[in-house]
């Protein structure tokens, strides 16, 4: 079998590896797709398991994320900096994130793949990343809304790639539209719980300790 077939093979499965529900199982014994938004997610999990919890499936998430990416220079068919070097970074990128929503190790039923994205937004373009980090940290101290911040998220990463560092790879600039559209498809019920302002808000994460 190719050798990059095999590297895209394994960046399915480290998408695929459910950290939410193998967490809340060891943790607590509780499968967080049953309770809360019913996402396999660091969001949900904070939710339902609180934030010490839900901190280490957030880390473990975006860290999928970035090293599926980064087995692309285990590829002996790509030189890395080319643009068809990009293209396979994005490919392994998307393989790990359609494995963290349709993991294998979890039944097919996985989370939305934010976090996912953005250990692969930081593993093409950490600047841009950057930026769409802070604006959802800004978003969601004003907002109080996960969803919302997201979307901002997924919207500022394109943005910023284009028009701000005006990147020269055609595969990075569709690929940053492509993200941005799949958040906004992901979160179709979010956004029609925003409009509807029944919506949750994050308030678990802005509790004040006793």
């Amino acid at each position: 079998m190719h050798i990059d077939v095999l590297i895209a093979i394994g960046a399915y499965l480290l998408g695929s590896i459910p950290s939410a529900v193998w967490i809340g199982k060891a943790v607590k014994g509780v499968d967080v797709r049953e309770h809360g938004s019913k996402n396999a997610g660091a969001t949900n999990t904070m939710r339902v398991l609180g934030v010490k919890t839900g901190i280490p499936v957030l880390l473990i998430d975006v860290f999928k994320g970035f090293a599926a990416v980064k087995l692309a220079l285990f590829s002996l068919t790509f030189e890395t900096g080319t643009n068809a070097f990009v293209t396979f970074q994005l490919v392994l990128g998307a393989v790990a994130v359609l494995g963290h929503v349709f993991p294998v190790f979890a039944g097919f039923r996985g989370g939305k793949g934010v976090a996912t994205i953005v250990g692969i937004l930081l593993a093409l373009h950490w600047q841009a990343t950057l930026i769409a980090i802070v604006l959802f940290l800004i978003t969601l101290l004003i907002s109080k809304y996960v969803s919302l911040s997201s979307l901002m998220m997924g919207l500022s990463f394109p943005v910023s790639v284009i028009f701000v560092f005006k990147t020269e790879s055609i595969s990075l600039k569709i690929f940053s539209v492509a993200v941005c559209i799949l958040l906004f498809v992901t979160h179709r019920k979010n956004i029609s719980r925003l409009l509807n302002g029944n919506e949750n808000k994050a308030t678990f994460l802005f509790k004040k300790r006793q």
